[in-house]
C-alpha cells in the first residue's frame, strides 16, 4: 500500500478537518529521523492505514522492543555470566560486563542469610548501603535464589533473578511512558529502543526507582494527584533523586494556582515514604542511616566533573569542598529552573522541568554511576521527544558506558595498561557532561520558544501535566505576565495552546 508520501498529489483526497488532540501524532510524519529509521520496516505508515484495528497495538510493539532490547543487554553481559565475574579482575571490565549483582550478594551478606539494615556485616561496609525499598527488592532476590550449590552457582543464580524483576520494571517504563502521552504513543519506542539504557539495566537496582517515577508521572498525567504522590514516595524510598521533582511541581502549581492538588501529591508522598521507612528507622536507626551517611563521606568518584578536577590538579577538593559545593549549584540551578518556570512565555511542561532537575542534579553530584542514565530516559523521552536529539545523548552516553569499564581494566591490568588512561578518561567524562548538557540546552530552548517544542507543536499544551494541562495561569512574573491584550480578554494571563485553549475559530494557534 503506497504511503501518503509517495501517493501522487493529483491523487490526494482532502484530509479531514479534525480538532487538534483527535488523532494519535505519526513520528514519521514529523520527525526526519523517524521517517528514515522506519525504512526497515516499510517506510512511513499511508495515510489510509488502518490503526488500531489489529493485535499490534503501539504499546505492545513498545513492551516487546523493550523486552527484546533488555535481553540483548543480557547477551551483553554473558561473558561476565560464564567467568569474567569470578576469575581475573580486569576481564570484567574489558568485557564492558561488570554488574555489582553477582558480587554483592556474598558482600552484602545475602549469601549468609543476613537481614539488611539489622545485621551487621563482616566487611569493611557494616550495613547496606541502599535505601530501604532497594533492600527489600534485593532481599526478595535472595528468598527467590536456591541456596544449594557453590558461591559461584548462587551469585549467577542471584543476578539471573534479579535480571528477571528488572526486566518487568523495564516493562512497567515502557507502559507508563507510552501512556503518558495518550496522542504520541509511539514516543515509548525511544525508551525501548534506548541502547544506554539496556546496557545498562542490570548493572545495579536503579530500574525500580524509576518503573514507581514513571508509574508516579502517568498517575499525575491522569489527575491522580494523590497517587502520584504514593508512588513518587515509595520511588524516593527506592532512590534519592525521584523526590526532585515535588520542586518543580511546586512552582508549576504555583504559577496555575493548583495548591491543593500539590499539597495532596506531597502528603501521599510522605506517607508512603514513612510507611517504608519508619519501621527500620525505629528498630534498626545506625543500618537505616548508612545509605545517608556513606552518601555523605563518600569522596569524588567515577564520572563526575569533580573526577576531572581532581585527577588534574595538585590540590584536590576536599570531600566537604565538593559536598557543599554541589549543594550550592544545585541550588541555584534550581533557582534559575524556578525563575523559567515563572518567566517563559508559555508555563513549561512538567516532563521538561522534571528532567532539568533531575539532570541538573546528576551533572554536580561527586559521582555518576553509568546506570545513572536510566533515571533520564524515560523524563528525556518526555520532556523532549525528537530522534535526532534522543540518539545524540545516547551516543554520549554510550560512549561514557565504554569508557569507565576500559578506564577500570588500564587502572586494574598492572603493568600491561590495557585499555583507557586517565587522560583519555576525563575526555569521556567530557563527552557525557557536553552529551546532558546539549539535552538540557534544547529544552530550555522549546521552554522559551514553545513554538519549537514537538509536544505543543502537535496541539497538545502539557499531556504529562494532568490538572496542569490547559489550566489558566494565575501567577507570572516578567513580560509573561504582560501579554498583548486583544479586544475583551480574561484578567489573568491564558492559554492559548492545546485542546482546551483553542482560538474562537476552532484551529491551533500555530
Amino acid at each position: 500500500m503506497p504511503s501518503a508520501e509517495t501517493t501522487p498529489a493529483g491523487v490526494h483526497e482532502p484530509e479531514p478537518v479534525r480538532p487538534a488532540g483527535a488523532e494519535p501524532v505519526r513520528p514519521t510524519r514529523e520527525d526526519e529521523v523517524a521517517a528514515a529509521g522506519s525504512e526497515l520496516i516499510g517506510g512511513p505508515i499511508g495515510r489510509r492505514a488502518l490503526l488500531g484495528t489489529t493485535w499490534w497495538t503501539p504499546l505492545r510493539v513498545i513492551v516487546l522492543v523493550a523486552i527484546g532490547m533488555f535481553a540483548l543487554g543480557l547477551v551483553q553481559k554473558a561473558p561476565c555470566y560464564q567467568s569474567a565475574w569470578f576469575f581475573g579482575a580486569s576481564s570484567q571490565y574489558t568485557h564492558a560486563c561488570y554488574s555489582d549483582i553477582p558480587h554483592l550478594y556474598q558482600g552484602r551478606g545475602f549469601a549468609d542469610g543476613l537481614v539488611p539494615y539489622f545485621d551487621r556485616l563482616p566487611g569493611d561496609m557494616d550495613y547496606l548501603e541502599y535505601p530501604v525499598l532497594t533492600g527489600v527488592f534485593m532481599e526478595v532476590a535472595a528468598w527467590l535464589t536456591p541456596g544449594s550449590g557453590g558461591i559461584q552457582h548462587q551469585e549467577q543464580w542471584y543476578w539471573f533473578v534479579n535480571a528477571g524483576m528488572l526486566m518487568a520494571c523495564a516493562a512497567v517504563v515502557a507502559v507508563c511512558v507510552t501512556r503518558t502521552h495518550a496522542r504520541r504513543p509511539w514516543d515509548g519506542l525511544l525508551v525501548a529502543l534506548a541502547p544506554a539504557a539496556a546496557l545498562t539495566a542490570t548493572i545495579n537496582w536503579d530500574l525500580l526507582a524509576v518503573a514507581l517515577t514513571a508509574a508516579a508521572m502517568l498517575m499525575w498525567s491522569r489527575g491522580r494527584s494523590l497517587a502520584f504522590g504514593v508512588l513518587l514516595g515509595l520511588a524516593t524510598a527506592a532512590k534519592l533523586y525521584p523526590v526532585l521533582l515535588l520542586g518543580p511541581l511546586l512552582v508549576l502549581c504555583w504559577r496555575a494556582g493548583k495548591w491543593r492538588e500539590f499539597f495532596r501529591a506531597v502528603g501521599g508522598a510522605a506517607v508512603a515514604w514513612l510507611v517504608v521507612n519508619l519501621p527500620v528507622m525505629l528498630f534498626a536507626y545506625e543500618g537505616w542511616s548508612k545509605f545517608y551517611t556513606f552518601s555523605h563521606d563518600r569522596g569524588v568518584d567515577f564520572g563526575s566533573l569533580w573526577l576531572i578536577w581532581a585527577q588534574n590538579s595538585s590540590n584536590p577538593p576536599s570531600t566537604d569542598f565538593v559536598n557543599n559545593a554541589a549543594v550550592v549549584l544545585v541550588a541555584l540551578c534550581s533557582l534559575g529552573i524556578a525563575a523559567l518556570a515563572l518567566t517563559a512565555p508559555r508555563r513549561p511542561r512538567f516532563a521538561q522541568l522534571a528532567f532539568l532537575i533531575v539532570a541538573v542534579f546528576i551533572l554536580t553530584n561527586k559521582v555518576y554511576s553509568p546506570q545513572y542514565v536510566l533515571w533520564l530516559v524515560p523524563l528525556a523521552v518526555l520532556a523532549r521527544p525528537k530522534w535526532r536529539d534522543f540518539l545524540i545523548w545516547q551516543a554520549c552516553e554510550v560512549a561514557y558506558f565504554l569508557g569507565i569499564w576500559f578506564y577500570l581494566a588500564y587502572t586494574t591490568s598492572g603493568d600491561a595498561h590495557k585499555g583507557l588512561p586517565t587522560l583519555g578518561y576525563d575526555w569521556v567524562i567530557a563527552v557525557h557532561l557536553l552529551g546532558t548538557l546539549y539535552l538540557c540546552a534544547v529544552v530550555v530552548r522549546d521552554i522559551l520558544m514553545p513554538e519549537r517544542d514537538v509536544v505543543r507543536r502537535s496541539g497538545d499544551d502539557d499531556p504529562s501535566g494532568g490538572v496542569l494541562d490547559g489550566a489558566e495561569d494565575v501567577f507570572v512574573l516578567g513580560a509573561a505576565a504582560h501579554p498583548p491584550r486583544h479586544a475583551a480578554h480574561f484578567d489573568a494571563p491564558q492559554v492559548d495552546w492545546g485542546r482546551h485553549g483553542l482560538p474562537p475559530n476552532g484551529e491551533s494557534s500555530l
